[in-house]
């Protein structure tokens, strides 16, 4: 691989600068403040956060390079032989102010050992409060463009990925409407690692050109008291995907990161209430019957 860790580190701090700038102009109100912070063991970050804005409630756009001695249960966990580490990415969570506007999360990333191993991942997916199946079309056909650019199995084969990842298995439903996602990308007779690693740095250029739309179609549309209560009780399960299974969250938090990074994707304001169903024929029970792995998004219809 003729790339290097510096190298792949700077493209990174990029996009996260490009992303920010797109999300503002179109928030039209937030500021993204920044947040420079050092990992005493190795490295360290700058995470960009934007609060009340007029369409997002809470962004936040985190960088982070980290290195140093590899914890021996990431080493157990990921069945790695001791060496140190080197990582770094870009993770971003977006709440909105209405429940119009989709929940979206996106994370692109490297690691690379001292002793040669490496590899690239990333990932992302769409959470919508209330699903709109013109919504779901236009993210999966995105994504799918842009993964038939590098390999026409990459589609396909991340978006079950992503159906696998992002589900709570305690609830037996998916996060949300899927996406796409991978891990471990290395050099292949088909790819190298130079056409990966520009596969990962589209997928970050993409996620503004994505959600930048969802903003601007769905900010204005009416929505309640109720509306509002629903997008409180979704936002509460994000918080117990992110808690309890995300595996960003768990090595971020075993790597000695800075929990208040980590923790950035939590939402301002969640609930839970006990045994809520929705009622028959409302959009929340339309939503939640369409909670489920491998819907086929690009041909959706009702």
């Amino acid at each position: 691989m003729t790339l290097d860790k510096n190298t792949i580190s700077e493209d990174f701090k990029q996009i996260q600068s490009h992303i920010c700038e797109e999300l503002q102009k179109a928030d039209g109100k937030g500021t993204f403040i920044r947040d420079a912070w050092e990992r005493p063991e190795g490295g360290g970050g700058m995470t960009r956060v934007l609060t009340e804005g007029q369409v997002i409630a809470k962004g936040g756009v985190a960088f982070s390079a980290v290195h140093g001695p590899t914890p021996d249960k990431i080493l157990k966990k990921l069945q790695l032989e001791k060496a140190d580490f080197f990582a770094t990415g870009v993770s971003i969570v977006i709440h909105p102010v209405s429940p119009r506007v989709p929940i979206i999360h996106m994370n692109i990333r490297y690691f690379e050992m001292s002793n040669g191993v490496y590899w690239f991942g990333g990932g992302i997916d769409l959470t919508p409060h209330y699903l709109a199946p013109e919504d779901a079309v236009f993210f999966h056909k995105a994504l799918k463009t842009l993964c038939d650019r590098f390999d026409p199995t990459y589609y396909p084969t991340f978006k079950k990925w992503a159906d696998d990842y992002f589900y709570l298995p305690h609830r037996q439903e998916t996060r949300g409407i899927g996406g796409i996602f991978f891990d471990r990308l290395t050099e292949t007779n088909e790819q190298s690692a130079e056409n990966i690693f520009e596969f990962v740095k589209e997928v970050g250029y993409l996620f503004p050109k994505i959600y930048t739309h969802f903003m601007e179609k769905n900010a204005a549309l009416p929505y309640g008291d109720s509306e509002r209560a629903w997008q409180s009780l979704r936002r509460g399960r994000y918080v117990e995907f992110n808690l309890v299974w995300d595996a960003g969250t768990k090595f971020g938090l075993d790597t000695n990161g800075r929990t208040e990074s980590i923790l950035m994707s939590m939402p301002p304001l969640a609930t839970w209430q006990y045994n809520q169903k929705p009622s028959e024929g409302s959009a929340e029970k339309f939503t939640v019957d369409h909670l489920k792995k491998g819907i086929d998004w690009i041909n959706f219809s009702i």
